[in-house]
């Protein structure tokens, strides 16, 4: 099992959570460090832990250039791991120690599994608790939890991502199916519609990881209050559905050279046919009633978009 942890000036949480790495009750084989050409302390923060640490695992930095991205560098960490399983890791949190005991037995070799995800703790940039869990602030339903444990993640995950990559584990070999990454993707969404639309997606109640949350995150979960969510909603279009429509036409061009089954490429047909349409819908809101109603009854809306019939609203209410 290889952990692939990526860093870019992370000095303040970098020590605590290689620590927290390299003390779970199962040692990984490796750990994996691409550094995205910090300026800060970091590295040197690496090396110490490094040194002071005296078990079975193998820290490696494989890189300390600059590659510009938090998916870049990914990437360049996944690729140079060596391990059938392999564990992603951000800078900023801190494991719990029976992270990688818990995951590991959900990948038998021969096994169906392509990808595996617990739920994390949130905690401040001081490391208290701030209450409530990832799973909470993502707002997963009963429904979508229902449809992870009778493996229907796909259907999920088509019409939003719920993963995120710092609880997730998944096989080395969906890593080379999903390279290289589409520039319209971020790296832990891709992994995880290919892991459904290839395999099974395995869903672990337990939290695992203490996701921290600082002004620093690069990724992070978004402000859930309502005021936020209607700001959002009511903000401007711009390209938006251009955006959501290009990655749709990536997925869709992925999956045609990909042995998954037809349900699943059908579904990311459709889906494709609705962004395009979300994004040819007029400027002006009186025109985009039509259309909207037209998705709204073909149950467009209530499979395939993020927001469900929340997003009808959106769509009929958004300036241009």
């Amino acid at each position: 099992m290889s952990v692939a942890l990526c860093t870019y000036n992370g000095d303040a949480y970098v020590g605590e959570q290689l620590a927290s790495i390299l003390g779970q009750d199962a040692a990984a084989t490796e750990v994996v460090i691409s550094d995205d050409g910090s300026t800060d302390k970091t590295l040197p923060i690496v090396e110490g832990v490094t040194k002071a640490y005296k078990g079975p695992t193998e820290v490696r930095v494989v890189s300390t250039e600059r590659v510009g991205g938090v998916t870049s560098n990914f990437d360049r960490a996944v690729g140079a791991c060596r391990g059938d399983v392999i564990v992603l890791s951000d800078q900023d949190d801190v494991w719990h120690r029976d992270r990688l005991s818990t995951l590991l037995p959900h990948f038998p070799k021969d096994n169906a599994v392509r990808l595996a995800f617990s739920d994390a703790l949130i905690i401040g940039p001081d490391g208290s608790p701030l209450g409530g869990s990832l799973r909470d602030g993502l707002r997963l339903s009963r429904r979508e939890r229902r449809l992870f444990r009778s493996g229907r993640a796909f259907e999920v995950l088509i019409r939003r991502n719920v993963i995120t990559g710092a609880v997730a584990a998944f096989s080395r070999e969906l890593y080379d199916l999903a390279t290289p990454f589409p520039d319209s993707w971020v790296h832990d969404e891709w992994l995880a519609i290919l892991a459904a639309a290839l395999g099974e997606v395995v869903m672990l109640d337990e939290a695992l990881v203490d996701y921290r949350l600082h002004r620093d995150n690069q990724i992070g979960v978004a402000d859930p209050s309502a005021p936020s969510r209607l700001r959002r909603m009511l903000g401007p279009r711009g390209d938006r559905y251009s955006r959501l429509a290009r990655r749709s036409k990536d997925l869709v061009a992925r999956l045609e050279h990909l042995p998954v089954p037809e349900k699943c490429l059908a579904l990311a047909r459709r889906k494709l046919d609705f962004e395009e349409t979300r994004a040819a819908y007029p400027d002006a809101r009186f025109r985009r009633t039509g259309p909207i109603l037209r998705q709204l009854f073909r149950g467009s809306y209530s499979r395939l978009s993020s927001q469900r019939r929340l997003d009808v609203f959106r769509d009929l209410l958004q300036p241009a």
